[in-house]
């Protein structure tokens, strides 16, 4: 029941994956900016955004519409305690979490991709928006994982 959608899902996922195992565990300890969070809680939180999402994206393609909360990313990162897990089971998991998502995509009929969504108190959006958004939003955390380290 794959869709262009879902082929384009899988392969943005696996060219993230691919990023993802370049980077060293030694990167993986330090912030991506001043302040910020390490790579390691940046890597949680995209595992979290993709526990969150896969609710909405199943709820979504099997009830009329989708209306459910947002999250609280910092709280959520710092429940997990990913600053401290070992890099090797973050891409594990990573790996894992998104083998789910990619398998729940592909199994969404075509049809299902209007259905309306609304993620906390924002405008509603259709499926097919919130499953782009969530892989541009994928995309965008690659790019602080891959910033430079800066010099100490």
């Amino acid at each position: 029941m794959s869709t262009v959608l879902a082929q384009q899902f899988r392969e943005g996922l696996k060219a993230i994956e691919t990023a993802l195992l370049d980077l060293s565990p030694q990167v993986a300890e330090t912030p991506w900016r001043e302040g910020g969070w390490t790579r390691k809680e940046i890597v949680g939180h995209m595992l979290d955004s993709a526990a969150n999402n896969r609710h909405r994206f199943v709820r979504a393609a099997t009830q009329e519409s989708y209306a459910g909360p947002d999250y609280a990313q910092e709280s959520w990162v710092a429940m997990h305690g990913y600053a401290t897990q070992p890099w090797a089971t973050l891409l594990l998991w990573w790996r894992v979490e998104h083998q789910i998502l990619m398998a729940v995509v592909e199994q969404i009929p075509e049809e299902r991709l209007g259905v309306s969504c609304t993620v906390g108190e924002k405008e509603p959006v259709t499926l097919e928006f919130l499953i782009e958004d969530y892989l541009r939003h994928q995309h965008w955390h690659l790019t602080q994982l891959q910033a430079p380290v800066a010099a100490t």
